[in-house]
Parts: structure tokens; C-alpha cells; sequence
């Protein structure tokens, strides 16, 4: 079943912005400025995405439209068929690789096979690539498109200077960001990028998961990280090794984060996957004498 789409904000929020929630799944992010509208993902499938569009009132006689893919996961960017042809839509470069490994299609098809909504689905990549960084000028703002690797090689955070506002998507996340993979490069470039929207300064810091917009999820992202480093750090190579390691008193997630008591489980075992694997990374760190 489709989660429902809603349209959203946060306190403080610019009224040019609003937050496409797609019920617990994902948040897209909608910009209107002077000369065109901006729409960050498309959540996550067609269907879902025209419901957002029909809430927006975006017809062809409105503004141009501008679509940002900000990473070629699922959750965001399979709706770019309801897109297709009628905007331009744009990547980082590093996207156009994760579109061609086999493993992007094998997500559909096995998420295809579970729920009927991913069967319609089909996989649409960007107009348009860069690499570094982009920007596009509104007129009255700003959208720069800021490449930061770490939780994908191909993610890409939004920075609206004038309102001083990150759309940082996944590389910030409530209430732990994942790393991509159990690599000591990756986890160094997830570190590299939460600490270039730290010193962004933000006014909001909005990620796609965790309905939070506060600058505080930052450093407390980062101050995760650190600590897991620092206890890591503490080890025997004999308790290195333990794969049961993640499950022990003082490296469980909860030893970590405080974890909502509403969370549904299926959100929290998620999440305990994700730890798992900054945890991989972190030891892989370790054993290379990285910080």
C-alpha cells in the first residue's frame, strides 16, 4: 500500500519551502523561487509523486519545474517517471554508476515481488550530471548542489544560503546517518561530509528521514561517530573480531542514541542495520590506524 502524501513544514521554515511527506517513508523537499520550482527527490513511486505534484498545484502553466535527485536510492528517486519529459532532472555524476551496477534493478525486482506498488516502477535516470558542485539561480534564491559522499558515493546535500537552510537529505539523519558500506574510506567521507554542513552554520538543517529540521542533529550525528571510534579504540583485537560484537553492552545502538519510544519496530531494526555496519566501518578504521 502507498503511504500517504502530505504536504508539511517546521517551524521557522521559509513559506517558499515545503516538505513532501511520504507518510514514515520519506520526506521530499519543494522549493519555489522567482524563476523556477525546485523539487528535491520523488519519492517513491510514480504514483506517489503525482499525488505530491497534484497537492502542489505544479501544472505545465505554473513555473518551469526543476527536479534534484539528491542519490539514486529507492526512497528517492523511483518517482521520476511521473517527472519524465516534462523536467529536467539532475544528478551527481556518481549517480550514472550506481545506474548501471546490476544491484539497482535486482531493489526493484525484489521489492517489486513483495508489494504490488513497485510493479508500475520504472527506473528513470537524470538529464542532466555534475561533478563537485551546482547551482542553480532562482532569482530571489539559491540553490547550491553540494556533493556529500558517505552514506552513497552519489549523494548530494542542497544549501540555500540566503535563508541559511541545509536540505541535507541522508547525510544527516535521526537518529544515526549509515555509512555506505564497511569501508574506512567511506566512514571518512561520511565524517568529511557532516562536517562540511556543520560548518555551513545553518539556521535548519532538514533531512529526509527523522522529522527533524534542528542544526543540533549534526553534531550529534558527528558526536556518534566519535564515540564509536573512541570505544572501538578501547579493544582487543580478539573482541574486534567478535561478529556478535554490535550486540554487547556498551555497542548496542541504544548505548549510543537515544532511541524514541514510539519507533516502530521495523524502524528500529533498521536502524540496528545500520549501526552494524558504521560499526564494521569504524573497526576497518581502526585496523588501518585511522581516526
Amino acid at each position: 500500500m502507498n503511504p500517504q502524501v502530505e504536504l508539511s513544514s517546521y517551524p521557522g521554515l521559509d513559506e517558499r519551502i515545503v516538505i513532501v511527506r511520504a507518510g514514515d517513508e520519506v520526506d521530499a523537499v519543494f522549493v519555489r523561487t522567482k524563476r523556477f520550482n525546485v523539487m528535491i527527490d520523488t519519492l517513491g513511486t510514480p504514483e506517489l509523486c503525482r499525488r505530491a505534484l497534484d497537492l502542489l498545484e505544479q501544472r505545465p502553466e505554473a513555473r518551469p519545474l526543476v527536479v534534484v535527485n539528491s542519490h539514486m536510492d529507492w526512497d528517492h528517486f523511483w518517482g521520476n517517471a511521473a517527472i519524465a519529459g516534462r523536467a529536467p532532472i539532475i544528478a551527481h555524476a556518481a549517480a550514472l554508476d550506481r545506474l548501471r551496477d546490476p544491484a539497482t534493478r535486482q531493489v526493484l525486482t525484489d521489492k517489486a515481488s513483495e508489494e504490488s506498488r513497485f510493479r508500475d516502477v520504472e527506473i528513470i535516470g537524470p538529464d542532466i550530471t555534475f561533478s563537485g558542485s551546482m547551482v542553480l539561480n532562482g532569482g530571489d534564491l539559491t540553490l547550491e548542489l553540494i556533493h556529500t559522499p558517505g552514506h552513497t558515493p552519489d549523494h548530494i546535500a542542497v544549501w540555500i544560503p540566503e535563508l541559511r537552510i541545509c536540505l541535507a537529505v541522508d547525510a544527516v539523519e535521526y537518529p544515526i546517518p549509515e555509512v555506505w558500506s564497511r569501508s574506512a574510506d567511506d566512514l571518512r567521507l561520511i565524517r568529511s561530509s557532516l562536517e562540511r554542513i556543520r560548518d555551513l552554520d545553518a539556521r535548519l538543517v532538514i533531512p529526509a528521514h527523522g522529522r527533524t529540521s534542528s542544526p543540533s542533529t549534526v553534531a550529534e550525528n558527528l558526536a556518534y561517530f566519535e564515540t564509536l571510534a573512541d570505544r572501538v579504540g578501547r579493544l582487543s583485537g580478539s573482541r574486534l573480531a567478535d561478529p556478535e560484537l554490535g550486540s554487547a553492552s556498551g555497542f548496542r545502538l541504544e548505548d549510543f542514541v537515544a532511541i524514541p519510544q514510539d519507533m516502530p519496530s521495523a524502524t528500529l531494526a533498521f536502524y540496528r542495520s545500520c549501526h552494524e555496519t558504521n560499526l564494521g566501518a569504524t573497526i576497518e578504521a581502526h585496523g588501518e590506524g585511522r581516526p
